[in-house]
């Protein structure tokens, strides 16, 4: 039997991972399609998810090989990775857009070595405008950091 590629590789990753949205939304009510409940929205996404990933199954036969993936790249992947836990544990303690704002100069300075100012405009850019997106035009609250950052 030939080894997977690595489409079905990603595919197949998805769908479990669509699977367990579904095991879990049977916790949260559904609701009616007239008055959806919060269930409703999650439930959708990943019968969505689950689709996409079968497609991307069976497309995917004609990819490269999942054994001959050279892991080059795990330098970028672990860093984004960090990067990721970094924000999930600072977004409470120093706010939403310091979070935003270290994170993207990190990726973008350290990470991709876009040079520090590129990377510092770009961060400030996307995590003051994110937040007033979110936070005014949205009305929706973000965590706010020390000194009402």
């Amino acid at each position: 039997m030939r080894s997977p590629t690595i489409d079905q590789v990603a595919g197949s990753v998805l769908a479990a991972f669509s699977l367990l949205v579904l095991w879990e939304c049977r916790k949260i009510p559904f609701g009616f399609l007239a008055e959806p409940g919060p269930g409703a929205v999650p439930l959708i996404l990943a019968i969505a998810l689950l689709a996409i990933s079968i497609a991307v199954i069976a497309g995917g036969r004609a990819g490269r090989r999942f054994a001959d993936v050279r892991w080059t790249e795990w330098r970028h992947a672990a860093a984004i990775l960090a990067s990721c836990a970094f924000m999930a544990l600072a977004i409470e303690r120093i706010g939403y857009r310091l979070t935003v704002l270290v994170a993207l100069v990190f990726l973008t300075s350290v990470v991709e070595k876009k040079g520090w100012i590129a990377g510092a405009v770009y961060a400030g850019c996307f995590a003051f405008g994110t937040h007033y997106l979110f936070n005014h035009v949205l009305g929706v609250p973000l965590p706010q950091g020390p000194f009402g950052l």
